[in-house]
This record gives C-alpha cells, sequence and structure tokens, in this order.
C-alpha cells in the first residue's frame, strides 16, 4: 500500500465540513478506489471552538492557513476559505512555493489569478484542481479537460448561479416580485455576503471565464465577460415569457469565432421545453457542444455541502490515484490571450417599455427602431397604470448593435418613464 495522502484543509465553513464528513465516513471507500489511505494532517478556520457538527479533535490546528500549507506533513493544500485575494490567494502561494498540489473551491481567485497560479503551479510540478469551483457537483471541469478532450469546443453556455434559478423560478411559481423573492433567497442563506456577486450575474461570470480558458485553450479573462444581472426582471417579465413560451434564465454563454472570444452573463428567454426552460430551484446545467461528441447536457446541484464536498473529493482521489494535467487542460505558457468580441449574431429580443399616455408615444419608439433596423414581429399593450402604458415587443432578429442604438434613442425621448429592459431570445 502506498504511503498515506495527507490534507491541509483551510475552511471549515459548510464545504470544509462537509469535506471532513465524507473523509470520516468513507475511508475505507476512498482507499479501496484510489489504493492510497486518505487522511487529514491539519486544519485552520477563522475560529477554533466553532461546533461544526464534525470531530475535529483529532487533527492539528493552525490559525493561519499559510503555515498550514507549508507544514512537512500535508501533502494537500485544500482551500475553502473564498476570496479573490488574501489569505487564500497567499496561502496557495505558500503552498505551490513548499511544491504541494492544491484542491480550491475558490471560482474568483481562479477567475482573477488563474494564468498567475498555473503557470506558477506547472513550473513547480504541482497540479490546482478546482471541480467543485464550478456548478458545484457536477463535474464539467472533469468533462472538458479529460472526456471531451478529444473534441473541438464550439460553444459552452448554462446556467451556473443556483440563487439566480431559485429567484426566478419563485418568481414564475409564487407570483411575487424579485425583491421579495431576494429577501427569501437571503434568509434561507443562498446570498453571498456581497448578494451583487449572485443577483449581479459576477459569480456566475466567473464560473463562465474558466471553462471558457478550458474549453478554447486561452487565458482566463473574466474582464471579457459582459455581465448583466437579474435585478431589472420583474414580475410581468416572467409572466409573458411563460405566455410566448418562454422562461427567463441568468444564462452564460461561451464561443469562439473568427472575431474572437465571446462571452456573456446575461437573463435571457430559452424556450420553456427545453432543457434550461425546464430548469427548477438552485440547480444548475452546463451544455457543453463539440465538433465529435455533438451536444452533451450536464445537470445537477450547483452549491450545498453535499455535492461541492463531492467535487472537493473528486479532485482529491484524483491526486491520490497520480492523475495529473495542466491546470487548464494544456500548459499554461501554450494558453493564448482571447481577443474579445461581442456576438454579431442575430437573435429576437423582447423589450419592456414603460410610455407615457400621450398621443404618438408609440409611433415614436417604432420609428426609432425602424431607423435602427429593428423590425416589430409582434406588441401587447396593457392597461394603463397611472397615465403609464406598459408595452411588450418581441422584435425580428437583430444584433444586438443595432438593438442598442435603438435603445439609446429610446432612452432619449420623452415618452419613456424608465429605461428599457431588453432579453435576449436565445436558441439552445
Amino acid at each position: 500500500m502506498s504511503q498515506p495522502l495527507r490534507l491541509g484543509i483551510a475552511g471549515l465553513g459548510t464545504v470544509g465540513a462537509g469535506v471532513v464528513k465524507i473523509i470520516q465516513q468513507q475511508a475505507t471507500l476512498l482507499t479501496m478506489r484510489t489504493g492510497r489511505e486518505i487522511t487529514i494532517s491539519a486544519i485552520s478556520a477563522r475560529t477554533r471552538k466553532k461546533d461544526r457538527g464534525v470531530d475535529l479533535s483529532g487533527y492539528g490546528w493552525e490559525d493561519d492557513p499559510v503555515a498550514l500549507a507549508r507544514r512537512d506533513d500535508v501533502d494537500v493544500y485544500v482551500e475553502l476559505m473564498g476570496g479573490s485575494n488574501g489569505p487564500a490567494k497567499a496561502s496557495i502561494q505558500a503552498a505551490l512555493d513548499a511544491g504541494k498540489d492544491v484542491v480550491t473551491a475558490n471560482k474568483a481567485l481562479l477567475a482573477l489569478h488563474g494564468q498567475m497560479l498555473a503557470e506558477k503551479a506547472e513550473a513547480a510540478g504541482s497540479v490546482i484542481r478546482y471541480e467543485a469551483a464550478v456548478a458545484g457537483g457536477i463535474p464539467v471541469i472533469k468533462a472538458l479537460a479529460e472526456g471531451l478532450a478529444g473534441n473541438k469546443i464550439s460553444r459552452v453556455m448554462g446556467v451556473m448561479n443556483g440563487t439566480c434559478n431559485y429567484i426566478l423560478t419563485r418568481m414564475e411559481a409564487t407570483g411575487q416580485g424579485y425583491n421579495a423573492l431576494f429577501d427569501e433567497a437571503n434568509k434561507l442563506g443562498y446570498l453571498e455576503a456581497d448578494p451583487n456577486l449572485d443577483v449581479g450575474g459576477i459569480d456566475a461570470g466567473h464560473k463562465l471565464s474558466l471553462l471558457s480558458a478550458l474549453a478554447f485553450g486561452t487565458q482566463v479573462d473574466f474582464d471579457g465577460v459582459e455581465l448583466e444581472g437579474i435585478q431589472r426582471i420583474a414580475l410581468e417579465d416572467i409572466r409573458q415569457a411563460a405566455d410566448m413560451g418562454y422562461r427567463i434564465k441568468l444564462l452564460g454563454v461561451a464561443q469562439m469565432t473568427d472575431r474572437g472570444l465571446e462571452q456573456r452573463m446575461s437573463p435571457c428567454l430559452v424556450p420553456a421545453n427545453s432543457p434550461l426552460g425546464q430548469l427548477e430551484g438552485g440547480t444548475n446545467m452546463v451544455v457543453i457542444e463539440g465538433d465529435s461528441v455533438g451536444q452533451i447536457v450536464l445537470r445537477g446541484a450547483g452549491a450545498g455541502e453535499g455535492p461541492t464536498a463531492s467535487a472537493v473529493l473528486g479532485d482529491i482521489c484524483d491526486i491520490a490515484r497520480g492523475y495529473r494535467y495542466p491546470v487548464f487542460g494544456q500548459p499554461a505558457t501554450s494558453l493564448v490571450a482571447a481577443q474579445r468580441a461581442q456576438s454579431v449574431l442575430a437573435a429576437p429580443y423582447y423589450i419592456r417599455l414603460s410610455l407615457r399616455d400621450k398621443p404618438g408615444a408609440l409611433a415614436k419608439i417604432a420609428s426609432i427602431l425602424g431607423e435602427a433596423g429593428v423590425s416589430i414581429h409582434r406588441m401587447r399593450q396593457y392597461d394603463h397604470v397611472n397615465d403609464i402604458a406598459p408595452v411588450l415587443l418581441v422584435t425580428h432578429k437583430t444584433t444586438r448593435a443595432e438593438l442598442d442604438v435603438a435603445l439609446t434613442g429610446i432612452e432619449k425621448t420623452d415618452v419613456v418613464t424608465e429605461a428599457p429592459v431588453a432579453l435576449r431570445i436565445e436558441t439552445v
């Protein structure tokens, strides 16, 4: 039997405690599956005495995660603290400097510093594994790096933030508005400490940038992700989308084109009967399209103790088995800086307007759209509320650039009371 694989775990929140539980409860199974005993040498967290529902008395303790990362009795440093800088970054760098392997669930850190860390790890002969950083328990990193390595990937898309999907599906199911469901999600503990990371699309954008690097052989470029959150989605948008046979999802799309890499994370309408349209609650889904495999769909729990801890253990087990490959699927020094590109593919758009009840208001809107090259496919007008007329439009296929010209013109008129809401209707 090989020597035990010794872990140092930093961060004992929901996921960290879940990892410890699995190692304690499944010790024999893990040894049988990897051919090597997996043990915990030491741990680190903000507070030592907190009851985490698991026995930690048999492990060494370090107040400083950097000290934990440098311990001689740690082979793999498991970073589950979170944060794009600070102790997380410092401790991972210390682990790599000490020649250790790293497992992390930290999507923000990798989205901002992934290239630097990948080069550092590979120069040291170490590996960084991060399955838990994207889509919780769904093995999408492994799928792209291993199972689909023989494919030229054309597109990666999906719902990658369970909190946003929970809010949007609950709006439809309960008839409550965004603000009420935001509060509900917050009380249930679904929101990050900074809620904008979730509802602003930032968390999901971090994940999309990591998938793009793996799929297209590019350096991670989070700054190149076009971000739009769900804050402006109203209950009437949910209802009208349903009437037209659609549902609204915070959808990430990444694809390589002749002009460069497109990365966007924004609310979109998707067909209600599509796999993405049928997604409920906090579930995540990633759709991958390759030249040989065609389209595959991965679906599962996107967060939570069990699913995320399961992904962490999957990475640990691969290291125990001796599986080693570059951080982003190919040597970090071979990754190219992607040319950023905005989508020029035409698509229909849903537009919600609030018009003043005055003669010629609608005609003015139609004229501005027409001058920008945007034609109206269908339109609905609803009962006036305090001399404000809600109007919903669906355009024929148009480019986002043409639409933006029209929206800018509309906002400058005296007939709208607020900025229009425009959502792409995505074919999936």
